[in-house]
């Protein structure tokens, strides 16, 4: 078994980034449901207000295929830390 030097389990970079992934699925759907149905506020502004980093596009031309990728954007905000937090405590509790 693969573990750090205090005898705790290593973590592995595929769980991690699951983990990622799902926490920000989820907090954009409540990004979503609090646009939805929250009035309009100071809190909801709160909420709902985030910051964004964009990548590409980046084109990757080969013989055969060609194809482009882009732009992605990353859009963090409270909620989204919310689903990331939410999904990191789910997925220590069962794993």
């Amino acid at each position: 078994m693969n573990t750090l030097l205090d005898g705790r389990p290593r973590r592995s970079m595929g769980r991690t980034a699951w983990i990622l992934v799902l926490g920000l699925f989820l907090g954009g759907l409540l990004t979503h449901l609090s646009e939805t149905f929250l009035p309009e506020s100071a809190a909801r502004d709160f909420l709902v207000t985030s910051v964004a980093a964009s990548a590409g596009p980046v084109h990757l031309d080969l013989v055969a295929v060609a194809f482009t990728l882009g732009p992605v954007v990353l859009s963090l905000n409270v909620l989204t830390l919310v689903g990331i937090a939410l999904v990191a405590l789910v997925a220590r509790s069962l794993i």
